[in-house]
């Protein structure tokens, strides 16, 4: 019997048509967003691919989804997802957890180098025609210290350290940093605040889940050096928004680089619009050219594991979050 999969994605993508195309011929797929057509399909669906933005269409089709047995997420992070159906479901949830870490950590390497040599200055400069020399400074000798390495917090670190950066790393794990040549320094949770006040460029690269809302708060913003960058590229909620803005209205910390943010869009009144010292994208630091291949790569490498009974890849811990 032929396995059903349910890609819940916008069917008229030509980038899922053509990614999914390399299923094997044997698999019936069948590419939705339309809840209606879901939710008949879901009791004979044996697989779920969830690519969409739209969570009700994954978590309203699980109690019906009796023989389903696995589901895996295109996207790095589950918190959005992470509904009482699906937490409740006995299927595995897999992520592409690190797929996207390389574009990611260039871009950390591209924005440290932008406060380094204050670019927003020369930009400005530029645009006035002010032809005034300044002293910059380079990356060489300044301390990186990444809250959270994984597989976007390594792949920074391995970024940066030819930059003769000292990276300074904390995870939870204290025993998986065993002969990681990149760190020079490791740091448990309980040591949040000596990393922030060690670091000239604090990354913030941890999933979202009720231990990390809100973890880089006021205090922990205000163990920071004075010519110190906060950069997040993991999830907004992990910053406290209303911290960060007074440490940076007060000149407490040098300034910010946030690709993620606590509401996105940003609403047109938030201050970090207006803030020379902030330096912000909306969300797309890991959206390169073909940034999709790697994720969806991911995919059809967990499906083969899933059609021949292997063990799954970047299985997700539905409880604890990620």
């Amino acid at each position: 019997m032929s396995i059903l999969l349910l890609a819940i994605a916008d069917p008229t993508s030509s980038v899922m048509k053509s990614s999914l195309s390399r299923m094997p011929t044997d698999v019936r797929l069948v590419i939705s967003d339309n809840f209606e057509e879901l939710k008949a399909l879901a009791p004979e669906a044996d697989a779920v691919l969830y690519a969409h933005g739209q969570v009700s269409l994954l978590g309203g089709i699980l109690p019906l989804a009796t023989r389903l047995r696995w589901i895996h997420s295109l996207w790095t992070g589950v918190e959005s997802i992470l509904t009482p159906e699906l937490v409740d479901h006995p299927a595995p949830l897999t992520n592409g957890r690190g797929v996207f870490r390389w574009p990611l950590a260039d871009w950390v390497v591209g924005v440290m180098l932008y406060f380094a040599f204050d670019f927003r200055r020369v930009i400005q400069q530029q645009e006035e025609k002010l032809w005034k020399p300044f002293v910059s400074t380079t990356l060489d000798g300044r301390s990186l210290g990444i809250v959270g390495y994984g597989a976007i917090g390594s792949a920074a670190a391995q970024r940066v350290r030819p930059f003769g950066v000292k990276i300074g790393a904390l995870r939870r794990r204290l025993e998986l940093f065993q002969d990681d040549s990149l760190i020079d320094r490791s740091y448990s949770p309980t040591q949040l605040n000596e990393l922030m006040s060690a670091s000239d460029y604090v990354l913030v690269a941890t999933p979202l889940t009720p231990e990390t809302r809100g973890l880089i708060g006021e205090e922990e913003i205000a163990s920071m050096k004075p010519n110190a960058v906060l950069i997040n590229i993991g999830r907004g909620p992990v910053v406290d928004e209303g911290a960060l803005t007074r440490a940076l209205q007060s000149g407490a910390i040098r300034g910010a680089a946030l690709d993620v943010f606590e509401k996105e869009p940003l609403a047109p009144e938030h201050p970090f619009w207006g803030m020379r010292q902030v330096f912000l994208s909306p969300h797309t630091a890991d959206r390169v050219e073909g940034f999709l291949g790697p994720a969806f790569d991911c995919f059809l490498d967990n499906f083969a594991r899933f059609a021949s009974g292997n063990s799954l890849l970047n299985v997700v811990d539905k409880r604890a979050g990620y």
